[in-house]
C-alpha cells in the first residue's frame, strides 16, 4: 500500500545528511527492497543531497513509498530555491559540471532510477523527481489517466488532516480530496472516516457521494472535500465540493475554477447540491488543492510544467504556494487520451 503522505525532510544543513540517508535507507528496506537495490537508492539520495548542497545551499527532500502492481517502490522529490538551470538536457550528460566535479551525478541517477525528471528555471530553483522500484516494472503504454498526489502534514505534526482517495473501474474514475477541520489527530480521524465512506459508496453521482460521506462522519469534527468523477465512456467530468477545496481544470492554455458550496461535511450541508458537468479532453489536467495551498496559485511562470509528471506539478505548487501553517495537499489527474 502506498504511503498516505510524503515525508518532508529538511536538507539545508550538511550535518543532517547522514540522518536523511539513513531515513530513506530504512524506508526502502521496510518497503521490501533488496540489499542491492537499497544500495542504489542510497546512491540516488546521496546525489540528490549533494546537488542541494553544492548548487542551492539546501532545500527539501520529499519521500514516499509507492507501488507498481506488487512491486514496491520509493518516490523522491528534491526541491530547492537555487539559481536553477537554463539547459537541463545539457546538464544530464555525463561530464557536465558547473562546480569542477566529474559531472556524473544526474547521469548516474538517471541510470539507477526507473523514472527521473528534472524541472528547473533560472532564478527559481529546481525540482528533481526520482522513482525507483525493487524490480524494474514492465514497460507500460502511456496510461489513459495519470493520477498523482502530494500530501504533507503541517510542519511539526506527525499526523495529517488532509488526504485523497481514488477508486477506479473500467467505466469510472472516482476521486475525493478531503481536509479535516484544523490539523493533527482529530483532523486525521475525520478525513480517514470520510475516505472510508467514499470508498464504500456505490454511487457514481458526486452529489450522492458527498451526502453519503456527510452522513457517515457526523461523529467527527467534520471536513471540507470535493468529489470528482470521470466517465470514461462519455468523457465527462462531474464535480461537487463543499468548503474551501480549490478545484481547477487546465486545458488548452485555459484555466477555469469551479466553485464549491459553503458548509462543513459532517455538520452542515446546503439543502441543494448540484454537480458541475464538464467535458473532458486529451491533455486536460484536473487539480484539487486544500487551503494549505494558497488559492490564488497560477502556473504562468511554468508554461511547460504540464508536460512533466504530475508529481512535479504538485511539487511546484507546494514550493511556490504552500502556506506551511496547515496541512497541505495537491491532487492532479491528467487525461492522456
Amino acid at each position: 500500500m502506498d504511503d498516505l503522505c510524503h515525508a518532508a525532510l529538511r536538507a539545508d544543513d550538511r550535518s543532517y545528511f547522514s540522518l536523511l540517508k539513513k531515513e530513506v535507507h530504512a524506508r526502502a528496506l521496510a518497503a521490501g527492497f533488496s540489499e542491492r537495490r537499497t544500495g542504489e537508492v542510497d546512491i540516488v539520495v546521496a546525489e540528490l543531497l549533494s546537488n542541494l548542497a553544492k548548487h542551492a545551499e539546501g532545500g527539501q527532500l520529499l519521500v514516499k513509498s509507492i507501488h507498481d502492481g506488487d512491486r514496491p517502490g520509493i518516490e523522491l522529490i528534491a526541491l530547492d530555491q537555487g539559481p536553477g538551470m537554463t539547459d537541463v538536457g545539457r546538464m544530464m550528460a555525463d561530464g557536465m559540471s558547473t562546480k569542477n566535479t566529474l559531472g556524473h551525478g544526474l547521469g548516474s541517477m538517471k541510470r539507477l532510477s526507473d523514472l527521473l525528471q528534472v524541472y528547473s528555471q533560472k532564478d527559481w530553483g529546481t525540482l528533481t523527481l526520482a522513482r525507483l522500484f525493487n524490480e524494474k516494472p514492465p514497460t507500460h503504454p502511456m496510461p489513459p489517466v495519470e493520477i498523482r498526489a502530494l500530501v504533507l502534514p503541517k510542519p511539526g505534526e506527525t499526523e495529517c488532516g488532509d488526504s485523497f482517495f481514488c477508486r477506479q473501474d473500467e467505466d469510472f474514475i472516482r476521486l475525493f480530496l478531503g481536509d479535516g477541520l484544523g490539523h493533527g489527530p482529530e483532523a486525521a480521524l475525520a478525513v480517514q472516516a470520510a475516505g472510508a465512506a467514499f470508498l464504500e459508496c456505490p454511487s457514481n453521482d458526486p452529489v450522492a457521494i458527498i451526502r453519503h460521506v456527510h452522513a457517515e462522519v457526523r461523529k467527527t469534527r467534520g471536513l471540507v472535500g470535493t468529489a470528482a468523477l470521470f466517465d470514461r465512456r462519455t468523457k465527462l467530468w462531474q464535480l461537487c465540493g463543499v468548503g474551501n477545496i480549490a478545484t481547477r481544470l487546465l486545458s488548452g492554455g485555459v484555466s477555469k475554477n469551479y466553485m464549491s458550496y459553503n458548509g462543513i461535511i459532517g455538520h452542515n450541508l446546503p439543502r441543494t447540491l448540484n454537480a458541475h458537468a464538464v467535458p473532458g479532453e486529451k491533455g486536460q489536467h484536473l487539480v484539487l488543492c486544500s487551503d494549505g495551498i494558497r488559492s490564488r496559485w497560477d502556473l504562468l511562470r511554468h508554461p511547460t510544467l504540464l508536460r512533466y509528471d504530475g508529481s512535479l506539478l504538485a511539487a511546484a505548487l507546494y514550493k511556490d504556494f504552500g502556506r506551511m501553517t496547515d496541512d497541505m495537499s495537491v491532487l492532479c489527474c491528467k487525461l492522456n487520451s
